[in-house]
């Protein structure tokens, strides 16, 4: 599930006073997470990570009604973020040699991707990561993703990934396997069954033991039905198109299973993704695989996507790897320099528009560019 329209010794926790400072002397970064709650955001948290330090800023609230604010190292769910973590784990596999990028999804999977012209047989595992699959994305036809009525019925519904895939199934491929760039979180949620197959754990298990664990993500969960986000959080809300929001922090997650579940925080996701792009996590020739990318337009002008990571410009020359997220009420948007030396998380609650979210690109732009 994504946004609608995208370690070093440097991820230790921020001390109170310095993040007190930057909330209360208006900082650059204070500034830029004043103008995402300015434009819509119910509550915002921003952490910004470079050699010289962390800062952390927040605005908003947490909890609309309360006034309470939002704690910067609190958990959100990080919605299409998720992927990053799963594609790291297939490319893992990978460099193990238990699976092929080429490998089919029939391999695996026979007979799951098949009917209305999908062909399991002539989709590539590489193309599920990248997104030239052409499988439909099933979450169009989820109705709680857009009706408050749909939600407040099915918020609690647990899906398995087969009901998931079954979704797509009932449509026509949207392209031919390897066209074209088409975002769909089937893909996510097929790659998450071939983990299982190949190693006899869930990818959320393989997640927790190859990443979490290891890396000490200690705020970090695959959450599996588990409805509610634990610990200090901001709390989420949707309109679902209308003008009263909603909380709709609590649900079961499975109806995201590997394209969008999991739960963090900045500080975590910070380490995650600076980890990755210095390569502690994948051999060198498999981190190059998931850095190669193809366009992406459809995500926003000189966007690029890789293997579960995403490639975005920069306006002050060449660009940064992350994968913006978004799932009821949460949005994320996530971003690390080529060289893992700067890095930015930033979290927002509400629905999320096109002026949040231009004010979320602009601050990660803005401390990016340095």
């Amino acid at each position: 599930m994504l946004v609608s329209s995208l370690g070093l010794g440097l991820t230790a926790a921020v001390p109170a006073a310095a993040t007190a400072a930057a909330q209360s002397s208006g900082s650059p970064l204070q500034q830029q997470t004043d103008a995402v709650a300015a434009a819509g955001a119910v509550g915002v948290l921003a952490q910004v990570t470079t050699p010289l330090g962390q800062e952390a800023a927040s605005a908003g609230t947490a909890s609309l009604g309360t006034g309470r604010p939002v704690a910067t190292d609190g958990a959100f769910r990080i919605g299409s973020a998720t992927k990053t973590f799963v594609a790291t784990v297939v490319l893992q596999l990978v460099d193990e040699g238990r699976l092929s990028l080429d490998d089919t999804v029939a391999r695996w999977l026979p007979g799951v991707v098949a009917g209305n012209g999908n062909d399991g047989s002539k989709i590539t595992i590489r193309q599920l990561l990248n997104h030239t699959s052409g499988v439909y994305d099933y979450t169009l036809d989820l109705a709680e993703m857009t009706d408050a009525a749909a939600f407040q019925r099915d918020r609690f519904r647990t899906y398995s990934p087969d009901e998931l895939v079954a979704m797509a199934m009932r449509h026509a491929p949207v392209s031919a396997p390897g066209a074209a760039f088409a975002y769909s979180d089937t893909d996510y949620v097929l790659a998450g069954m071939i983990v299982a197959r190949v190693t006899g754990h869930s990818w959320a298990d393989e997640v927790n033991a190859r990443i979490i664990r290891p890396l000490d993500l200690r705020h970090t969960t695959t959450p599996g039905t588990f409805p509610f986000v634990l610990g200090p959080h901001a709390d989420g809300y949707s309109a679902f198109g209308g003008t009263t929001l909603l909380d709709v922090t609590a649900f079961n997650p499975s109806a995201a299973d590997a394209s969008g579940s999991m739960i963090s925080t900045a500080g975590d996701l910070t380490r995650f993704y600076t980890a990755l792009v210095a390569g502690r996590l994948l051999s060198p020739a498999r981190l190059a695989e998931m850095e190669s990318t193809v366009p992406a337009p459809a995500l926003g002008p000189g966007v690029r996507y890789g293997l579960g990571l995403g490639w975005i410009p920069l306006s002050c020359g060449g660009g940064y790897y992350g994968h913006p997220g978004g799932v009821f009420g949460y949005q994320t948007w996530d971003g690390v320099t080529a060289d893992a030396r700067r890095a930015v998380v930033v979290s927002d609650t509400g629905d999320g528009n096109d002026a949040t979210q231009g004010a979320v690109i602009g601050l990660v732009d803005a401390e990016l560019c340095g």
